[in-house]
């Protein structure tokens, strides 16, 4: 079975107002839940969570994703820092910080694609990860 980490970005655009983002990230997101496990993590909720909305309002908005919630471990969050350090070394700024190297390192250290709106970084700094992104599939 195939699971999927859905990205934080594409969660918002299904919760955002009509537009071609929130289009593509519904069907990607549909095409994923079909294939197999949809998968989150607490980064991801964290960031769900910096909105208006109750946790209850978020649970039930994307209740019928049925969404695995994994834990992260230590192995995950080395790699994450040590994705970010490479990132920082080759000049990124710390406004993109380690939540976007935290949800790659977990797609990449549990087997899972990743579902993004957003692929660049997880491209260039976890180049195994298998990316589901417009660019991807239009």
């Amino acid at each position: 079975m195939t699971s999927t980490v859905i990205d934080t970005n594409v969660l918002i655009d299904v919760l955002g107002p009509a537009s071609p983002s929130r289009i593509w990230s519904l069907a990607a997101l549909k095409q994923c839940f079909h294939d197999g496990e949809l998968v989150l993590n607490p980064v991801i909720w964290s960031e769900l969570s910096a909105s208006s909305l109750s946790e209850q309002e978020i649970s039930l908005a994307f209740g019928w994703l049925d969404l695995k919630r994994e834990q992260l471990s230590y192995d995950v969050a080395f790699r994450a820092g040590k994705a970010h350090f490479a990132y920082r070394k080759a000049g990124g700024l710390r406004e993109r910080t380690l939540p976007d190297f935290l949800i790659g390192a977990h797609a990449t250290v549990r087997g899972h694609r990743l579902l993004t709106r957003d692929p660049q970084r997880y491209r260039n700094y976890f180049p195994d990860i298998v990316l589901i992104s417009p660019e991807t599939h239009p």
